[in-house]
């Protein structure tokens, strides 16, 4: 099957997708989000051991892509929900897959691209690369994404990256947590199949078994988190402080806050 929006290769057992929107800093489109379903959906059932996800050019995943978010003042709730749900089908995805997942982070990671590289199971990253979940500067909600950072870093961290949408350099976000290890970008890739090398070394019932203890053990209430979380992401599409916020992004100026 062949992608728009990344390529998809195996070599060995590695299975590997490029995010291949360089000219839009990787950002995540509604296309994307599909994609990236239906890749994993293959992945699981040929004889990849391990995936690795990375970006192309200069930025791993910006986030939502413009366009995207120009359509969102122009939804209706119903689709706003259904928006939310694709989301969170996504992440959800990421958080279950069967097989390890890797990210080799290559540049900036922001908002729905630091969860993408943050909820693969191992997050190698460059010093260059930058860390952040921004979106309550635009007036939205990080609802999501937030299900599972607080199981990953804790409250009070999660608190921290979510109330203010700070970026976190590389370093920074290797001392919470976030990620595992700072190769330099020539070594980036190396780097990540010598993860999936190592992975690939063990049994393969015994990965997808651990895995599947790790998430069951917390499906129920992950769950009931996400259709809480994606109630509030799309709830918060109808306030005049997301109205502002997204003409404010749009138009390169400061936000003048109703606080409504």
């Amino acid at each position: 099957m062949s992608y728009q929006t990344f390529t998809l290769t195996h070599e060995g057992s590695v299975a590997t997708i490029t995010l291949t929107r360089p000219e839009k800093r990787n950002a995540i489109s509604t296309q994307m989000i599909d994609e990236l379903l239906a890749a994993l959906a293959e992945i699981e059932h040929t004889a990849a051991r391990a995936v690795i996800i990375t970006g192309s050019g200069s930025a791993f995943c910006s986030g939502m892509d413009l366009d995207a978010l120009k359509s969102l003042a122009q939804q209706s709730p119903t689709q706003n929900l259904e928006d939310s749900r694709r989301m969170a089908k996504m992440f959800r995805r990421l958080w279950s897959f069967p097989k390890p997942l890797i990210a080799a982070v290559n540049g900036a990671a922001i908002a729905g691209g630091c969860g993408i590289a943050t909820l693969c199971d191992f997050t190698i990253a460059v010093p260059e690369a930058k860390f952040g979940y921004t979106e309550v500067r635009i007036g939205f909600i990080p609802a999501i994404v937030s299900v599972f950072l607080i199981r990953q870093i804790g409250d009070k961290r999660a608190r921290d990256l979510l109330l203010t949408g700070r970026i976190l350099t590389a370093e920074e976000a290797k001392q919470i947590g976030l990620v595992n290890h700072i190769v330099e970008p020539d070594k980036l890739m190396d780097a990540a199949r010598i993860y999936a090398a190592s992975l690939i070394e063990s049994s393969p019932s015994s990965i997808e078994r651990t895995k599947r203890l790790i998430t069951e053990s917390a499906a129920a209430e992950v769950d009931a988190a996400l259709a809480r979380a994606i109630a509030e992401n799309a709830s918060i599409r109808g306030t005049a402080d997301f109205r502002e916020g997204l003409s404010s992004f749009l138009e390169k100026r400061r936000p003048i806050w109703p606080g409504k």
